[in-house]
Parts: structure tokens; sequence; C-alpha cells
């Protein structure tokens, strides 16, 4: 964890590609291990798979870096739209995704909230400092990523492979606003609060399909925090999931690129389909319980509760 940890801050703090390709390099060693963790057959394909695809698109971004380096006859718009290629593939942006539910689908959920919010914190910022001047190849991609992470992800069972294409979808929208400022670091921030929080939940349930939801026996408490998550997460107002879109719908009515935000936004109804499905069989399931009965996570839920019921208090704040 500590060289996970500092493999990132190491590409964060260098002002040259070899080093930031180094970052990465150590960065995917270090996770390597803590896939492995847990011995068996699901674990090792996952980290074959990992390390197949972070070796290919890292291969492709140092031979990018040569090229530009040596100076071949090659145009350097070329080879910038083939590095952020080899950038798009770590992260798992469509159509450059398969590998991402895969392997999540084959993890334990600590790992799987790893690798849908720290591990995107390197990529994202390398994005942010290219030079970029064709808008071509990043709205391509930021309207797959969309479309795919909301489409695909309402034919899921799995809850994983759900969370996965949450997180495509949600990489759609950092990367929108990733290309005119670096507002993505607040979206990654309140994405990663929301992320941990239903891993969670979904670790202490031993959740991994959609079915399993009814047959649980949560109290009303956190009943309606999983909802509040899950709303949350499909960035419904009042909660605090609709404040990094309504940055990045700002932002990008700022730019005036309107058709991109009425894409992004008629798949984020999509995406809230999905995450309501989820939810409405554990509400609409009998149940009897003791209304709002104290247990051991209920300090937990309640809190988790505050934070995303608390975007009115962050408009108060911004109107003083």
């Amino acid at each position: 964890m500590s060289a996970l940890i500092m493999s990132t801050l190491v590409t964060l703090s260098s002002n040259n590609w070899i080093g930031m390709w180094i970052g990465l390099e150590v960065n995917m060693m270090s996770f390597i291990p803590l896939i492995l963790n847990k011995v068996n057959k699901s674990s090792a394909e996952a980290a074959m798979i990992y390390f197949l695809t972070q070796g290919a698109s890292s291969m492709l971004m140092m031979m990018m870096v040569l090229i530009m380096m040596c100076k071949y006859l090659i145009s350097k718009t070329i080879i910038i739209s083939i590095l952020m290629i080899s950038i798009f593939i770590k992260l798992g942006a469509a159509p450059f995704h398969a590998w991402m539910p895969k392997i999540l689908a084959k993890m334990e959920w600590d790992k799987c909230s790893i690798l849908m919010t720290w591990q995107k914190i390197a990529p994202l910022f390398m994005i942010s400092n290219i030079n970029f001047n064709s808008n071509l190849i990043m709205n391509a991609i930021i309207i797959t990523s969309v479309s795919v992470g909301s489409l695909v992800g309402l034919n899921q069972t799995s809850l994983r492979k759900m969370m996965a294409y949450s997180s495509i979808n949600h990489l759609g929208w950092m990367l929108a606003i990733n290309k005119s400022m670096n507002l993505w670091m607040i979206y990654i921030l309140v994405y990663s609060f929301m992320i941990l929080s239903l891993c969670y939940l979904f670790f202490n349930y031993k959740l991994y399909y959609i079915n399993q939801i009814t047959s649980i026996n949560m109290s009303s408490n956190e009943k309606i925090s999983f909802l509040v998550m899950m709303l949350s997460m499909g960035g419904l107002p009042p909660f605090i999931g609709f404040l990094p879109k309504w940055i990045t719908i700002q932002s990008l009515i700022h730019n005036q690129e309107f058709f991109i935000i009425l894409i992004m936004i008629l798949f984020s109804l999509v995406t809230l389909m999905f995450y309501l499905r989820a939810v409405t069989s554990m509400y609409l399931s009998f149940h009897s319980s003791i209304k709002w009965a104290l247990n051991y996570s209920s300090h937990s839920t309640m809190l988790i509760m505050m934070v995303n019921l608390s975007l009115p208090v962050i408009m108060i704040l911004d109107v003083l």
C-alpha cells in the first residue's frame, strides 16, 4: 500500500515523461500483489489481465515518448494521439474498457474500490497536463465512455460489473471536465467518497449480485442510507453526487459544448435507472424490524447520509 501511494505521488510530482512512466510502472507492480493477496483462480486471472493490459499500454506510451525524443519524421499530433490512447487504456475508458469489468468481477470489494478511485488519479493528472489541440479524439472517448457505461450497465446482474460500468460512465464526466480545467480533482474526491461508502456496505454484507440485496436483513436507517448512496451515485439533487456533475455542466456551458452536455445528461438518466433497480427490490420486499434500531454500523451509515445530503449547505456557502 505504501508503494502504491508513493508511486502515484512520484507521477504527480514528475516534470518529465520518464518520471511519470516510472511512477505508473511501480504503481502497477504494487497493485498486482494486492490483487493476489487472496490466492485463488479468480485473483490470479485478474492479476494476469491487469498486468498484460497495463504492460501493453506502458509499452505503447514509452514507444511514443522515445519517438518524440528522437524527433522522427512523424507528426506530433499523431504521437500525442497515440500517447493519449495509451493513457485511456490505463484508465479503462471506452472503447478500451473490456479489461476493467472482467477483473473487477474477480476481485474483492476493497481492491475494487482502490481500482475505481486511487488508480485513476495519476492517468487523469497526465491527461490534464497534455497540451492536446485536437478535441475530436477526446470528445469521441467522452461520448463512448458515457454511453457504454450506462447502456451496458443496464444488462448487469453482478454488482461488481455494474459498479465497473458506472465507473466508466463517471470517467466520461471526469474527462469532460479534465480538458478545460483541473476541476476533475473535486469530481474524483466526491466520487471516491461515494464509491468507498458503497463498497464498505457491499463488503460488510458480502453482496456480489443484485438478487442478494433482497435476502439480507438491513435496518431501516441502513436501507435509507443505501438508497441515498445510490441516488447520489446517479447524480440526483439534493445529494452530494450532483455537485461534480453540476460543476462539469457549468464548465461545458462556459466552453459552449452543448451537444456533449445533452448526450451526457441523457445517459446520466439511464445510469440512474440501474442504480434504482438495485434498491427498489430491497424496498418492495417484505421486511419487519424496529424502526431506526441502533446497531454497530448505525453511526457510520448516519455519517454517510449526512455527507450525501450536504449539497444544500455547500450551495448556501457558495452564495454567501
